[in-house]
């Protein structure tokens, strides 16, 4: 007998195979774009871009593309894979028909930003209300996370320019809604600039605040219900002045750099002055401090903002900073926030560090690079992306529980959107059978079932 060699059985491969549905576990994101009524949306949005007798709508053609995104494309002419699977994803246009539209939008300038971005507001207060207690905006504030995205350009594009960072393409201004421990988060601005654009301008931040409460439901835009936190980029005296203007109903956590002001008023504290920094549960933070800043070093900045730093002991092995003291790493943020232990509020700020994980998530969903020349079309691209983004946090959000809620976009796709179903038609109705073996069924059954149950949009 002949001996097996390898660690891998020897299957042989052919061609013509039917009735099998590749990526059929994206089923989760078709079932939701329908409950949710965001295809209804989409194309309502961009009617006035219809042209008379157009086979394919232009809301169904953004919306492919943004599913293409949603389960790992990086360019236009991935919304290939959708056309492969019609069961599914239902008639998908050509790739002429998809580049056209993009031009066509690009060249709108703000009316089609604009239409696209008031849809997705209408669907995201619906999502919300659908979502109930798992809703972002369960705990009575909804926290909105501004921080700046470095995008790498391979290839001269318009606005592509040297980055403070030494590398070349564009630096987007993001902004994310924390859905908090428990879940993930969802995009509520993408405002692309240029690579040499600053991380602290301020009226970018402006702007981007302005987009961002936008997409929020009017309600959270009083009674300090919508917090804003940004790192040091937001830490300018014009945007914070901006923010205390609007303190009525807007709360804010700003991170600022240790300026010389800072770090002699840090020198001066008393050591009875600090109090030790939490972490979530209340537990105490062995080697961090926090203490709130007053008298001289608020000059110049709004009435009744408040200054808080915290020391903490370095990691072993890492380097100082001219601004750190006494061996100690130092952090300041300002906020408007009273009642509140002032370790509380260190750590609401701290907690920041998971729009980092929203950034990894964009970079996994089409923000990897702008796969497009022109500026105007590379908004739109960053438009889809957010529209993906949002699909990958809305599908988790109404239908996954337990850890699954809290998967990332690439491990979505490895345990779900991937498996395969075969495709069976019996009595008029047509049935996607996964594999029992696969380790996920039961997730995607059980999301499908919870999906189903929702009402349908109005």
């Amino acid at each position: 007998m002949k001996k097996r060699i390898g660690s891998y059985p020897h299957v042989r491969v052919e061609g013509g195979g039917r009735g099998v549905v590749s990526q059929a576990g994206a089923v989760l994101l078709v079932k939701t774009v329908r409950r949710i009524g965001l295809d209804t949306a989409i194309s309502t949005a961009l009617a006035p871009w219809r042209k008379s007798r157009a086979v394919h709508d232009p809301g169904k053609i953004l919306l492919d593309v943004a599913l293409a995104v949603a389960l790992g494309g990086d360019c236009l002419a991935d919304v290939g894979m959708l056309r492969a699977e019609p069961a599914v994803f239902g008639p998908v246009a050509s790739d002429p028909t998809v580049s056209r539209l993009i031009d066509t939008l690009a060249s709108s300038g703000k009316r089609a930003l604009t239409a696209l971005r008031t849809a997705r507001a209408e669907v995201r207060e619906h999502v919300w209300k659908m979502a109930g207690q798992a809703a972002p905006d369960a705990g009575g504030q909804v926290t909105v996370d501004l921080d700046g995205v470095l995008v790498i350009a391979h290839s001269e594009k318009e606005d592509a320019a040297a980055t403070w960072k030494k590398t070349f393409g564009h630096h987007p201004l993001m902004g994310f809604v924390d859905h908090g421990a428990g879940g993930s988060g969802e995009p509520v601005v993408g405002m692309l600039r240029p690579g040499n654009a600053g991380s602290n301008t301020a009226a970018d931040h402006i702007t981007a605040a302005q987009l961002a409460l936008a997409q929020l439901p009017k309600k959270y835009r009083r009674g300090r219900q919508t917090l804003i936190r940004t790192d040091s980029g937001g830490g300018t005296h014009e945007f914070v002045a901006w923010l205390a203007k609007r303190g009525r109903w807007l709360s804010y956590s700003v991170g600022m750099t240790i300026a010389d002001a800072i770090h002699q008023a840090v020198l001066k504290i008393p050591p009875t002055a600090w109090t030790a920094a939490v972490e979530p549960g209340g537990e105490i933070r062995d080697g961090a401090w926090v203490a709130e800043l007053a008298g001289d070093v608020l000059d110049g900045w709004p009435a009744r903002m408040r200054l808080i730093v915290r020391k903490e002991r370095p990691h072993p092995g890492a380097q100082l900073r001219f601004t750190d003291a006494d061996g100690m790493r130092l952090t300041c943020f300002a906020t408007n926030t009273t009642g509140t232990a002032i370790a509380e509020l260190e750590l609401r700020h701290r907690q920041r560090a998971r729009a980092e994980d929203r950034i990894r998530a964009a970079r996994a969903t089409g923000l990897r690079n702008l796969p497009l020349h022109d500026a105007a079309q590379n908004q739109i691209w960053l438009e889809i992306v957010q529209m993906a983004l949002d699909l990958l946090a809305w599908m988790p959000l109404l239908a996954l529980t337990g850890t699954a809620r809290l998967w990332e976009p690439r491990r979505l796709r490895l345990r779900l959107f991937s498996a395969a179903a075969q495709l069976v038609t019996t009595a008029r109705r047509r049935y996607l059978r996964f594999n029992h073996a696969w380790p996920w069924t039961d997730v995607i059954t059980a999301a499908i079932n919870r999906l189903d149950v929702l009402p349908n949009p109005g």
